[in-house]
């Protein structure tokens, strides 16, 4: 496995760091509250880390949507932008940045991923389709079951294994993609979905050899293949690092290759290239149509789409950041330095190291509570009060109901800690893990949760739990016990 000399240095000490490759020019200051304010917050927020206030939290790593650093030399495009309604000069530039990334020549402008997803799911998919993917995401799963679709993950038997060696957990199964077409059809699928790095298991990533083999599968039955880029860049790192073919491609001949693979690409500028926004890309002239009419009627004009012509400026710039390995080597390290302190501490973490963030495994962390009182979601809501650090819950909490009201429990119960590009320093890393290391110390003290409010559509975004037991009020105890007056 070729190792990177550019995401972390080698010190005399032996120990590898990761390196910060860029210099901090505007700051943005941070809160440390009291544990007891920080208990209120959780609780007033409902034990949803998502409906904390920022002014409460410290380190903020529940997502690198639209959260990552943006370069100088991104904020500088936006003085740049040409604020036409139709034709902007901003929109061209954005398309001939997505061309020479991900080469694609037809582009068509939206306000961000899931508004792709929204475009793709009205377009292609009628009721009674299913649609193969490699594994799914929230809102994806969401705009399909909507449109009538029904998903099938065929991810392969070690994508779930929690420490593994394995270097490419996201990879689709070819066998069962190829027992999936013959039960069901090539008439019941619109289309074949692969996610770079996929989200929900950890941020894995699949190989190019995986791609080709998917391919060749979609070619026999006369399949399209759509890729979701949202976190392509950094599945073009791991290529990179992990399959020898590639070790000395660079980053855009990766992309290149990756891309030219997939029928339509689509893709979250809030992930892929460091600001707002979103995209969907093709080569198919028929496909660009059929999907074109939607974003007059859903997203804004063909040259804007919903997002302001600044966010296009920065997202053209951002997407040939992309290419530049400093940039998107940051995150992966700082990720893999985390994960594997944390195995040093005895953390169950998903292991390899992902794109996106650390992602703790709460049903090994918290083995004393039942996946029907949200492990995923108390340890979220445990780190926060110890830390002020908010991470996201990724498991049952982020999962639906079946039609007898029974929860449909996720695959993995994780903590995600998201590493947005080049926003951490290392001593904020090291306190994160420092907090983790004294959870997991006292884990047997964690609840769990129930909801009190729940709505019936992405609960986990605005649903608010409670506490099953005292258990929060009993981990405050024993943090001040250990740590005085300390924050």
């Amino acid at each position: 496995m070729n190792q990177s000399t550019k995401s972390k240095i080698k010190f005399f000490s032996g120990e590898e760091i990761p390196v910060e490759l860029h210099k901090v020019r505007i700051v943005q200051k941070l809160h440390l509250k009291p544990i007891d304010q920080r208990l209120e917050a959780i609780k007033k927020g409902g034990y949803n880390t998502f409906l904390l206030s920022t002014k409460d939290v410290f380190l903020d790593m529940l997502t690198d949507s639209g959260t990552n650093a943006m370069s100088d030399n991104q904020l500088a495009s936006m003085h740049q932008a040409d604020d036409a309604y139709a034709g902007s000069q901003s929109f061209y530039r954005m398309e001939a940045a997505v061309n020479e990334v991900f080469g694609k020549e037809l582009v068509l402008p939206v306000h961000q991923g899931r508004a792709a997803e929204n475009v793709i799911a009205r377009s292609f998919i009628k009721p009674g389709d299913i649609i193969p993917m490699n594994y799914h995401f929230t809102t994806t799963k969401a705009h399909f079951d909507m449109n009538g679709g029904t998903i099938f993950e065929i991810f392969t038997d070690e994508a779930l294994v929690v420490r593994s060696n394995k270097p490419f957990k996201g990879n689709l199964d070819i066998q069962k993609l190829k027992d999936l077409i013959a039960k069901y059809g090539k008439e019941r699928i619109p289309f074949i979905r692969l996610e770079a790095s996929t989200n929900l298991i950890g941020g894995q990533p699949f190989s190019i050899e995986n791609m080709r083999q998917v391919r060749k599968v979609a070619d026999e039955h006369g399949l399209m293949i759509v890729l979701d880029a949202s976190l392509i860049g950094e599945n073009a790192w791991f290529v990179k690092q992990r399959e020898a073919e590639f070790a000395n491609c660079s980053i855009q001949e990766i992309l290149l290759t990756m891309c030219g693979l997939c029928d339509i690409v689509y893709f979250s500028s809030r992930k892929v290239s460091s600001s707002r926004g979103g995209g969907i890309c093709t080569n198919n002239q028929d496909l660009f149509l059929k999907m074109r009419e939607f974003i007059p009627l859903f997203e804004g004009f063909l040259t804007y789409g919903g997002m302001s012509v600044r966010e296009i400026e920065a997202m053209a710039v951002g997407l040939r950041e992309t290419t530049d390995e400093t940039v998107i080597c940051q995150s992966p390290g700082f990720i893999d330095y985390t994960v594997k302190q944390l195995d040093k501490l005895g953390i169950p973490v998903i292991m390899p190291g992902g794109a996106l963030g650390a992602h703790i495994d709460a049903m090994q962390f918290l083995p004393h509570i039942p996946q029907k009182e949200y492990p995923a979601g108390a340890l979220a809501a445990a780190l926060y009060i110890v830390s002020g650090c908010r991470g996201m819950e990724r498991g049952t909490i982020s999962s639906v109901r079946d039609e007898n009201g029974d929860d449909i429990l996720s695959d993995m119960e994780l903590l995600r800690l998201a590493f947005p590009r080049r926003v951490f320093t290392l001593s904020q890393t090291k306190f994160v893990i420092d907090r983790l290391h004294w959870l997991y110390k006292n884990r047997d003290l964690v609840g769990g949760l129930k909801f009190v409010e729940e709505p019936k559509v992405l609960r986990f975004f605005m649903g608010k739990l409670d506490a099953v037991s005292d258990w929060p009020e009993k981990l405050v105890a024993k943090y001040k016990a250990d740590f005085g007056d300390s924050l």
